[in-house]
């Protein structure tokens, strides 16, 4: 996946040769990977069925951990573009929770391939430590994005940092819960739920209109 800008810019053939192969790298790796489990993948399976050599392969991924580790680079340039294209208007809670909407609907779109590919992330060490890595990464950049938005520095002042911060561990929250139940659940109501629970204010509202 891609963001906004860089779908707007004109992409020479070779470089959308190379976007191509490498999206078809990605999509045949995860598809194996969600099938057979992380550890029984090899980097030799996945460019057989790819129909590639190894050597290509390796021109655009270090490792099989980096073609799973490139599905969290996209949800998280999913969120960024859409909180920068939120209302200006829009407060900051509400702008973020509508960014990680775009997320929830790309991981309900193919379950079958987003619950194997989350298990790995949350079970698996060395992916979890680059799950992680690119939360900090990802937080800092929506706390850049808020600030912007809302004419703040981010160096001075906590809020941004703050609610991108809450927000990521309440998107997290909801996801392993997700992931858990084997998906049964709404993935949007959980991440309702999880941002509502870390507003006070907006949990006691909830539970006032809750009959009984």
């Amino acid at each position: 996946m891609h963001t906004s800008s860089e779908a707007l810019a004109p992409l020479s053939m070779a470089e959308r040769k190379r976007r191509l192969v490498r999206d078809q790298l990605g999509e045949v790796a995860l598809h194996l990977v969600a099938r057979q489990g992380y550890e029984e993948t090899t980097v030799d399976q996945i460019v057989a069925a790819a129909g590639v050599s190894r050597r290509t392969f390796f021109r655009y991924f270090k490792s099989k951990e980096d073609i799973v580790v490139e599905s969290v680079s996209d949800l998280g340039a999913a969120i960024r573009a859409e909180l920068a294209a939120r209302p200006t208007g829009e407060g900051p809670e509400a702008a973020v929770r509508a960014a990680f909407a775009v997320a929830a609907e790309q991981l309900t779109l193919e379950p079958e391939k987003a619950l194997p590919l989350t298990r790995l992330m949350f079970d698996t060490p060395a992916l979890h430590r680059r799950f992680l890595e690119h939360q900090s990464v990802l937080q800092e950049e929506l706390a850049a994005e808020l600030a912007r938005r809302e004419g703040l520095d981010v160096d001075e002042d906590l809020g941004p940092a703050l609610v991108a911060g809450v927000a990521l561990t309440a998107f997290q929250v909801a996801v392993e819960a997700w992931t858990r139940h084997n998906g049964d659940g709404d993935l949007n109501l959980l991440i309702d739920e999880a941002f509502s629970r870390t507003n006070p204010g907006a949990a006691a509202r909830r539970r006032a209109t809750e009959p009984g």
